[in-house]
């Protein structure tokens, strides 16, 4: 068919289009062209305007790229959001968030938490996330009802949670999920052993398995702190990740999240297995985890991710900011100006995240064949100006606030920056509900 004829639901003209793959490549006065929720034309604006469109969208000032991916999170938890600020990770979890998860943790408390999740992050240019938190059927028909696309990771603990009163419990629940929702177009299912030292042997092992005979990713907390991987050595003389190397579970859908603790044995297991890291700087930050080496890691070859865990650590789900974070830590830390520059920066956010998750295949980039997944970022205003490399501009100058549209599968859930799908003045009412009986002010 000439290009000429190609017919299409939806064009899109922006002054910029960045593809992310071929890397670095940024399309000025480009076209793209979207049907049956699909990427089928991306072409000039001249050869753009010669296609049948039964919707064109002129996007002046915007820079079109793929939607964000947010590849760590526990959505729910936007509920406890600021509820024990400024504690190390152990007195956190144990004293504050673990309490609070037993009083409060229910499937109305989920459902409501994984609304008010998927609203902030698609308000800030996010078209895909992972979530691993209790109750994930609930958060799965969440995600399904409000047109977002994600990876939910059933979380896997050997003491009782939420939902599952031990491990096999969990993971029977976790394979019957998966079954329910293998052939969804949006969601996929994946098993969340929490942590090395919350999960034994044991379990690990049936997860191996399972995971194995499903095709299922593995998602888990590794090497969060030093203390972690201290404490492990001291008991075992074995560091965590190559214990879950003996364990057969690093592979290419193990995903690895925040890998603050690297060393030379670390890194020779990360590459050989092709696991993918899942970097949480600001998380990392404030519970004072330390510093994944973001550059190291990227130039040995390692898939390396963005996240930004959960809100109650975070304390948003804005992933542009934690990219901007992420490119100057990573400097930082390499003592290297040139280290994760702003288009490597915007590949982590986006085509990386898609290949931590199994979904590069679908997302991450725009190519012709693709998912519509994508964000419009307006950088007309005054912070922006003057725009010498917009991708530049996007990571170092823009804030969330600037996504103005958003489509996932070539469906719109931004307009103007306003959601199409959900009540914002609802979920912040239902938010505020939840905040009064949570901090004991409920009349």
């Amino acid at each position: 068919m000439p290009r000429t004829a190609v017919a299409l639901d939806l064009l899109l003209l922006p002054t910029w289009l960045v593809p992310v793959e071929p890397a670095g490549v940024v399309l000025k006065d480009h076209g793209l062209g979207v049907r049956d929720g699909c990427i089928v034309f991306i072409g000039p604006r001249a050869e753009a305007l010669q296609c049948n469109a039964a919707e064109v969208r002129e996007l002046p000032g915007m820079l079109l790229s793929p939607g964000l991916i947010n590849a760590h999170g526990h959505a729910a938890m936007t509920l406890f959001r600021g509820l024990a600020d400024d504690l190390p990770l152990m007195t956190w979890l144990e004293q504050h968030i673990w309490p609070a998860e037993g009083k409060w943790v229910d499937e109305a408390f989920v459902r409501d938490g994984t609304d008010l999740a998927i609203a902030e992050q698609i308000k800030g240019g996010i078209t895909c996330f992972s979530d691993m938190y209790f109750y994930p059927k609930v958060a799965s028909e969440r995600v399904h009802n409000s047109g977002i696309r994600a990876q939910i990771a059933l979380p896997i603990l050997d003491f009782p949670i939420p939902g599952a009163a031990n491990a096999d419990e969990a993971i029977r629940q976790g394979i019957e999920l998966f079954g329910d929702l293998k052939h969804h177009p949006r969601i996929k299912v994946a098993f969340g052993p929490h942590a090395p030292y919350t999960v034994g042997d044991d379990n690990l092992e049936k997860i191996r398995v399972i995971a194995e005979e499903l095709d299922a990713a593995i998602h888990m907390h590794v090497h969060e702190t030093a203390f972690e991987v201290q404490q492990a050595l001291d008991n075992t003389a074995e560091r965590p990740l190559a214990r879950l190397g003996r364990l057969g579970l690093l592979g290419p859908r193990f995903q690895a999240v925040h890998m603050t603790q690297v060393s030379d044995e670390d890194l020779g297991l990360l590459v050989e297995s092709n696991c993918s890291v899942i970097h949480c700087p600001e998380s990392n930050l404030k519970l004072a985890s330390g510093f994944c080496p973001v550059e190291r890691l990227w130039q040995a070859g390692v898939n390396v991710a963005i996240g930004t865990d959960g809100a109650a650590s975070n304390n948003d789900l804005d992933l542009l900011s934690e990219t901007r974070t992420a490119a100057l830590l990573a400097k930082a830390v390499a003592g290297s100006a040139t280290a994760l520059d702003a288009h490597r920066a915007l590949r982590m956010a986006t085509l990386n995240g898609a290949r931590a998750l199994g979904l590069e295949a679908t997302v991450g980039s725009l190519e012709v064949g693709k998912a519509a997944d994508l964000v419009a970022f307006d950088l007309s205003g005054l912070a922006q100006q003057p725009i010498y490399d917009p991708v530049s501009q996007l990571i170092y100058a823009t804030g969330r606030d600037c996504a103005k549209y958003l489509w996932v599968a070539g469906k719109p859930l931004l307009e103007d920056g306003r959601l199409t799908r959900l009540d914002e003045s609802q979920l912040i009412a239902t938010a505020q509900a939840w905040g009064r009986r949570i901090g004991g002010h409920d009349e």
